[in-house]
């Protein structure tokens, strides 16, 4: 470590005065001489610590209701002012400005307040002007000055304070600078965000504070990054640390689960589901998902939206899988899975997910809404002479729900709140259709009384007829294709009913 630079005089004015203690009683010992602001000046003097309020620096009282405290030459010229440029250090001397070596200031909560529903005017008051002008200033002369932006950090600053008696070197000022440009940046596009919400033409920004670096991306070969907090997400109970992959699936079994309100167990395998049913009770609710495709399921990816008890443990434990999701487990059922040291044994958290979704492609970025609506019952719009029955829409409605989070072009076969097999990915849908059969008869399943979804229309009627020969007795497809009466007559002829929503669920 080099330059090191010792602390003599700092400025101190936060919102969040959480662990700040340690760090007023270091600079107490120390001789530091402290400047503050406000509350948290009152707060020093609490402490028995000597302070200087920023108006006897300055001769200049708060102003415009605290707007206007810091905005000063003093302040900022003891910030900014260079120690080894002898202008500098002329000019600080020839208008008593004092070299401020640490600065420890964080922001307004602008996030948080419109997260509360605040109105307007609350907003705007929460756009920080002199905190973040002075985390900027301070961040600049890293090279000269300690600049701390964020409760986080107070833990390790006074640390360094106890161990390094208010010496810092380079290398620590410089990483908290880092830091600070990464909280001012992430404030700025905050408030971007807030002012941009009605823009016709929009700008794509986003920021997002945590990181955590992955083993490797899809393949070994390539790096890996996730951007969030997943310990906000999930608390993990066993295995090792979820990887690219496992984060992809994690996400698409989430948005499946979501859909159900019954208890129901979904397992998933690169996205797709290759087993799902919904059961009064989620023991019965795996027995049948994992008879979906118990061949496919080996590796994958398992999510409950109920707890998982020891009996329900017992059985998911005879199968290898990657990640299991629920939002409870009893004792018994961790001791279980806690078996297999590398298996990851996530508990779900109640926390807002986006309803943005973005990703790179060519030489920029792609978003959308997410996909937030699946049609139910009373936007099933029968079409054929046949009507379906009141069972037939409830399972339709199931095959929808899957239908929607399955790769295009995708078919889907229900019956009874389970999934009989889907085909998936393929360029044509015919194609699926005949994946779909092969893999239900291969598993056992008999498709008479099955009802079949679609993700999008059918261009000719050859997946109806095909379907109804398989023993499919109800069709569920959005509609709009210019041969639409040719799928409906074939329904009619084959006697099954069919039904339109006029929503299409494309995942490519």
């Amino acid at each position: 470590m080099s330059q090191p630079v010792q602390i003599k005089n700092a400025l101190i004015s936060v919102y969040y005065k959480d662990n700040l203690e340690p760090i007023i009683h270091e600079l107490h010992r120390l001789g530091v001489k402290i400047y503050s602001t406000g509350g948290t000046e009152t707060f020093i003097r609490s402490l028995g610590a000597e302070v200087i309020a920023v108006e006897d620096l300055t001769s200049y009282p708060s102003i415009l209701g605290g707007r206007v405290k810091t905005l000063h030459p003093k302040v900022f010229g003891g910030i900014l002012g260079r120690r080894n440029f002898e202008g500098d250090q002329q000019q600080m001397a020839q208008y008593d400005i004092p070299e401020i070596d640490l600065v420890i200031v964080d922001l307004y909560p602008f996030e948080e307040t419109v997260k509360s529903g605040a109105g307007q005017d609350d907003v705007i008051e929460k756009i920080d002007i002199g905190g973040i002008s002075l985390i900027r200033a301070a961040a600049k002369n890293f090279k000269d000055v300690v600049i701390v932006a964020s409760k986080d950090d107070y833990t390790e600053l006074a640390e360094i304070l106890k161990t390094q008696n208010g010496e810092t070197a380079i290398e620590q000022r410089k990483s908290f600078a880092q830091r600070a440009f990464n909280i001012t940046s992430h404030y700025d596009t905050a408030i971007f965000e807030y002012f941009s919400q009605d823009e016709q033409m929009p700008v794509f920004k986003q920021s997002i504070q945590t990181s955590s670096v992955l083993r490797y991306g899809e393949n070994p070969h390539q790096k890996g990054v996730f951007y969030g907090n997943l310990d906000a997400m999930f608390t993990k109970l066993n295995g090792k640390e979820l990887s690219y992959n496992n984060l992809v699936d994690v996400d698409a079994a989430v948005a499946l689960i979501d859909e159900f309100t019954e208890p129901t167990i979904a397992i998933l395998k690169h996205t797709n589901a290759c087993g799902i049913a919904s059961r009064s009770f989620i023991k019965e609710a795996w027995i049948d998902a994992l008879a979906c495709d118990p061949v496919s399921a080996f590796g994958g990816v398992i999510i409950a939206n109920g707890e998982i008890d020891a009996e329900t443990a017992t059985e998911i434990n005879k199968l290898f899988f990657e990640v299991l999701i629920a939002p409870a487990y009893t004792d018994e059922a961790v001791r279980i899975f806690q078996g297999k040291k590398n298996r990851i044994i996530l508990v779900r958290q109640p926390v807002e997910l986006p309803v943005k979704q973005f990703k790179t492609l060519l030489n920029g970025v792609i978003e959308q809404d997410k996909d937030m609506t699946v049609e139910g019952p009373d936007q099933m719009r029968p079409v054929t002479d046949k009507q379906p029955t009141e069972h037939e829409l409830k399972d339709l409605y199931f095959a929808n729900k899957v239908v929607k989070h399955t790769k295009s072009n995708t078919i889907v076969f229900a019956k009874n709140g389970q999934l009989m097999a889907s085909g998936v990915g393929q360029t044509s849908r015919v194609d699926s259709l005949k994946q779909a059969v092969i893999k239900a008869e291969s598993f056992g399943f008999d498709l008479k009384g099955a009802v079949m979804a679609s993700d999008a229309f059918f261009p000719f009627n050859d997946c109806v007829e095909l379907a109804a020969e398989a023993g499919i007795t109800a069709v569920l497809q959005p509609g709009g294709s210019v041969k639409d009466q040719d799928s409906i007559d074939m329904a009619n002829q084959k006697g099954i009913a069919m039904v339109m929503t006029g929503v299409r669920h494309f995942k490519h």
